[in-house]
Order: structure tokens, then sequence, then C-alpha cells
């Protein structure tokens, strides 16, 4: 078993962020970190034939269900574009590893990998979650609902003001309807900076082009006690590659629906599992 993920950055003019991104308080969520990068080259070496894909880029929200006990999930943010204000923004790979601890119970943790012009590389927004699947649905092929609970711990980052610990937990609904399959969010926590508390919600929809593309589309919003929420949505696609099991690409585009928020935005990734 190989897995190798190699990310090549070409140094250009850098070009820096003025405000907080959409991703500023709660995990999946990073800060504008800003690069110096004007290409981007993936090189992906894959060996061992996987099992079945629960990914769940290029989402913020997530889905009722979890991998089979013993397996393992990446997923690999390799490539995202803010634009606020005028100004662009490149954030650096944001990494996922999900490992089933059984066949309704998840491990989660995540962090990015920050890269700020003249800087070192650093460790930011590392969190470590549980997901459990309550009730088997649809998403375990059974009927009626999914339903799902995740919860954990938004660890201090490498930041010197995100020094705290946070937590956050939601719920996860997830079904289908004629050909479409939805996924709702709800949930809170406290910040890793002051404790703030915050809510944040997210529904997800699907539809299947073809048996191996999905066009998706997200609304998501977080709401931080004493500050404006901050809203958006994407329409992306994901395609499984099945000349390799297992493995998903994933391209989406968000606009910003609230002042908050990022005008626009897009986002480039891949999950593989095994």
């Amino acid at each position: 078993m190989i897995v190798e993920l190699i990310v090549m950055m070409k140094p250009s003019e850098a070009i820096f962020c003025s405000v907080l991104s959409e991703r500023s308080r709660r995990r999946r969520h990073t800060r504008c970190h800003c690069c110096n990068a004007s290409g981007l080259l993936l090189s992906l070496a894959l060996a061992l034939t996987p099992s079945s894909v629960f990914a769940y880029r290029p989402f913020v929200s997530t889905d009722a269900d979890v991998v089979d006990a013993g397996e393992i999930e990446i997923e690999f943010g390799y490539f995202n574009w803010e634009r606020v204000n005028g100004e662009n923004a490149y954030i650096t790979p944001q990494l996922v590893f999900n490992y089933g601890l059984s066949d309704t119970l998840e491990l989660i943790w995540e962090f990015d990998v920050e890269h700020r012009s003249g800087e070192k590389r650093q460790l930011v927004d590392p969190g470590l979650f549980l997901k459990k699947v309550l009730k088997p649905g649809a998403l375990q092929d059974r009927e009626g609902v999914s339903f799902a609970v995740e919860a954990g711990l938004l660890l201090p980052s490498a930041n010197s003001e995100e020094d705290q610990t946070g937590f956050e937990a939601f719920g996860i609904l997830s079904g289908s309807a004629a050909n479409f399959t939805w996924h709702l969010n709800l949930g809170g926590g406290v910040d890793r900076i002051d404790h703030d508390a915050f809510a944040l919600w997210g529904v997800i929809v699907e539809y299947p082009l073809s048996p191996s593309l999905r066009l998706v589309t997200e609304f998501n919003g977080e709401s931080l006690r004493s500050e404006a929420a901050e809203n958006s949505a994407l329409l992306g696609v994901i395609w499984e590659a099945a000349s390799v099991p297992g493995l998903t690409l994933d391209l989406g585009v968000r606009r910003g629906t609230s002042d908050s928020s990022p005008d626009w935005g897009a986002t480039m990734g891949l999950s593989y599992s095994f």
C-alpha cells in the first residue's frame, strides 16, 4: 500500500488578504491563509485496491455516514481561492483523516498547513472529532432518514491568538427524495480564540448526472455571538474515478450571500479511501 501526495508551489508575487474569511472560527473553516503561489502541481501515486468512497469534499457541511470499520479516508483540499473586497487570497492545502473505529463510529483528525510570505509553514486549525451514526437510514441502505452526531475539540493553533481549546457539536440528517440526496447540519460550540459561542448550519443537495458524476450544491452559514452572520452558497461537481476505485475528485465555486462572507471562492480537491 502506497499513498503519496506531493504539492509543489512556485514563488510569485504575494497576494495578501486584508480581512478574515468565512473560515474564521470553527473547524473546517480556516483563516485566510495567503501564500506565494501562481501554480500548483499535484502528483498522486496510489496502490492497493480500496473500498467504497465516503468523501464529502468540497463541502463545509457533512453527511450522516461514517467509513467502514478499519477503513481510512483522506480528504485533501489542494487549491482554495477567495476574493474579498477586490483582493485575492490563496489558501494552503487542507487535510482531513477519517478512520472507522466501528461500522457506526468514526474518528476525524484535521488540520491546515499555513504558509505566509517569508515565514515558515505552520500547522493551524487542528481538530479532533468523533462522528456516531445513531439511526441507520438511506445512507446505510435502510429505510428512512439517517441520523448522526459529530462532536469534538478545536485544538490550539500555531497562530498566537488561537491558543485555547474550543468545542463543536452538531446533528446531521441525511435522506433521499426522487433522484436527490440531501443532508442537513445544525449545531454550535465555542471558538478557540476567546471561547465565544457560535451557531452553525448547512444544507447539501446532490443530483446524479451519471453513475460517476454528481452535481452538488450547499447553503451554509455561521453566526458568532455579537458578530454578523457569515452565509454562503456553493455549486460544484464530484467525479468518482472508475479507473482508481476509492478516488473522487471535486470542484466547487462559492458565492458569499452576506456582507461578512467573502465575495467569491473556489476549491479543488480529492478524497481517497482504502
